[in-house]
């Protein structure tokens, strides 16, 4: 249990210790006749047992640093005491107020509740097995990369790692946000909290405790919670001045009523109204809800910043391969230069991309295991993102990338104007280089996704002025897809620092841009937008460090869900806070006008602060008919 959530007890038992002797005030009062004595004890207990709370409050604010104004309540709960003949008015506005830093604190543990509800890590036992395949039960927390352990169906995966042996369908919905399991099979990967649901699995651990997928991105939602809008740090840079600003009000009250009979009780109403309970409230309850209802749906946000910034988007820019499409490239045409080179040609692609995570690289391999190639590891190899690799094998140098690359490493490009011809101009090449000498060029193709043209034109209703794609890929390749989609822009054959220049030049127009790609070769051009969303981040360290925003599974329609979002989110926010500013500055006059009393003021704070509380609420439920289905 939190320490939020461990104060808000106490400030109920101490609420609810109040309240009976609130009531025993009121038994007394009507059916003892000892002219109130017993009723003003009573009412005096019951204030003093609520001022402890309060007064305790206020001194750990001071020792945090923190400025909530909570000193208001308890000169309120003092000025009423002056004025009251049997201490059960002071007794009502300290069980109010009482009650409203109950829901605060509530409010303020509601990420962490969100957190264990994302994680779904129950304590648990992991199953070890030694060399011998002896099963040793041991913490999670004990578990180190290479340990092996056993998954019984229906448990949770306590570590990440990869499937040694065994098959079973998982629910990643922890992580992923996807609705529909996930069938997985020896050499997958899984992941920590996340549920085997009917195999039994051997896993090899690859990470565990913290530094798993589920233990990061809770890690980084609890720094986002921390984080603060700009509006918000404007206002606590001048929170001080509130209660001076308050006093001076209430003394301003004082000094026209001096002779009216309710004076006091004016001072003491505008004291308890100005509590500011819903302004505490407005903006942390607005991003709880907002971070639990992305994080549902597999949506890391790193900073609440980024959220409230993409409201303001109206330029989307793609990375093509994994974003726009399935990514599950698949080699088509092998064109060696020389006649009947087809296997060498193979082997040296196969050599270059034997490392390297690029979708093309993976396809690569899948195709030379297929043709019965064994997986060769060059002795050395260099690679350069959105370019291609170098590899050095058994005395010879490797090229393996676009047509730049090969221009860049002084490689004689005119062998490959062949690959120009009407069969290669709708695939994606990849050249290859042996000794400097061109040896040949696959072709790969790719399917668009099922969901991007909907979640372009979704994009464009919800007034996104400009979308576009920056790719590595041919410009006729780029061009193909393009003509597929409802896009302003298609930028084919550009490198990391062409990607950066195009948006870049978007900014310069006053757009504000987002860039979605892959997380992994768009770390420039994540790093320059005003916003970077990777793509399908889970398990991937480079993308949730390197995006503003990341989402855990690869489906698109994530996309419009965080425009609209972000966009509630900022409703709400101003929404709340015109609440509490209403609730402070209409109760201030009505305080001075002798038309509100203390117990209704208080009364009003909390009612103030339960509609802050739904009105974010309605936030939470953002996305739950998100389809989580995939689409390849």
């Amino acid at each position: 249990m939190s320490t939020k959530e461990n104060s808000s007890y106490r400030y109920l038992i101490w609420a609810g210790a109040g309240l009976l002797f609130i009531i025993n005030a009121q038994v007394f009062r009507y059916f003892i006749d000892d002219q109130l004595f017993l009723t003003s004890l009573s009412g005096l207990i019951a204030t003093i047992i609520m001022l402890i709370p309060l007064v305790a409050t206020v001194f750990k604010d001071f020792r945090a640093g923190e400025r909530k104004m909570h000193e208001l309540a308890i000169i309120a709960v003092l000025a009423s005491c002056v004025g009251s003949e049997d201490f059960t008015t002071p007794a009502a506005i300290a069980f109010f107020l009482l009650i409203s830093l109950v829901i605060e604190n509530k409010t303020a543990s509601g990420v962490k509740a969100s957190l264990e509800k994302l994680a779904k890590l129950v304590p648990g036992k992991a199953m070890r097995l030694d060399k011998d395949g002896k099963v040793t039960e041991v913490e999670p927390t004990d578990l180190t990369e290479g340990d092996i352990i056993r998954i019984p169906p229906g448990e949770n995966i306590l570590a990440d790692g990869d499937i040694m042996k065994g098959k079973s369908s998982i629910n990643e919905a922890n992580i992923s946000g996807e609705s529909l399991p996930v069938d997985k099979q020896e050499g997958d990967a899984v992941f920590a909290g996340t549920v085997n649901l009917n195999g039994l699995l051997e896993i090899r651990v690859t990470r565990a405790g913290k530094d798993t997928t589920i233990g990061k991105v809770r890690d980084l939602i609890m720094n986002a919670e921390q984080t603060k809008l700009p509006f918000v740090r404007m206002i606590d840079e001048y929170v001080r001045f509130y209660v001076p600003i308050i006093l001076t009000a209430t003394a301003l009250i004082l000094y026209f009523n001096p002779h009216a009979n309710d004076t006091l009780m004016r001072v003491t109403a505008a004291l308890v109204i100005a509590c500011p309970v819903a302004l505490i409230l407005a903006t942390p309850t607005a991003i709880v809800a907002s971070l639990s209802a992305a994080a549902r749906s597999g949506i890391l946000i790193k900073d609440i910043n980024h959220i409230e910034s993409m409201a303001r988007a109206d330029a989307f820019m793609f990375d093509k391969t994994g974003t726009l499409t399935s990514g599950t490239l698949a080699v088509e045409l092998v064109a060696p230069l020389q006649d009947g080179d087809e296997i060498s040609l193979i082997k040296a692609a196969a050599i270059a991309e034997s490392a390297s995570s690029h979708p093309v690289a993976r396809a690569v391999r899948r195709f030379a295991e297929d043709a019965g190639f064994e997986g060769v590891h060059p002795d050395n190899l260099h690679e350069e993102p959105g370019r291609g690799v170098r590899a050095d094998w058994d005395g010879h140098t490797i090229l393996a990338g676009n047509f730049k690359w090969m221009e860049d490493n002084g490689i004689n490009t005119e062998y490959f104007d062949a690959a120009l011809d009407d069969i290669a101009l709708s695939m994606s090449l990849l050249y290859i280089s042996i000794d400097g000498i061109p040896a040949g060029w696959l072709g790969l193709s790719d399917s668009l996704r099922s969901d991007s043209a909907d979640t372009l034109n979704d994009l464009k209703n919800r007034g996104i002025r400009y979308l576009g794609i920056v790719s590595g890929d041919r410009q006729s390749v780029v061009d193909m897809v393009g003509s597929k989609l409802a896009l302003n822009g298609r930028n084919g054959g550009c490198s990391p620092e062409d990607k950066v220049k195009h948006l870049q030049a978007l900014k310069e127009k006053g757009y504000h841009v987002v860039f979605v790609g892959d997380g992994v070769n768009d770390g420039p051009a994540l790093a320059t937008a005003d916003i970077g969303i990777a793509m399908g981040a889970a398990g991937s360290d480079i993308a949730v460090e390197s995006a503003s925003i990341a989402l855990m599974n690869d489906n698109l329609n994530r996309l419009p869900f965080l425009v609209q979002l972000s966009r509630s989110m900022r409703s709400v926010v101003l929404q709340n806070l015109v609440l509490g500013i209403f609730i402070i500055l209409g109760g201030m006059i009505l305080a001075a006008m002798g038309m509100l009393q203390p117990v209704i003021a208080a009364a009003f704070q909390v009612i103030g602060s339960l509609a802050v509380v739904m009105n974010s609420a309605r936030l939470v439920r953002q996305g739950e008919n998100l389809s989580g289905d995939s689409h390849e």
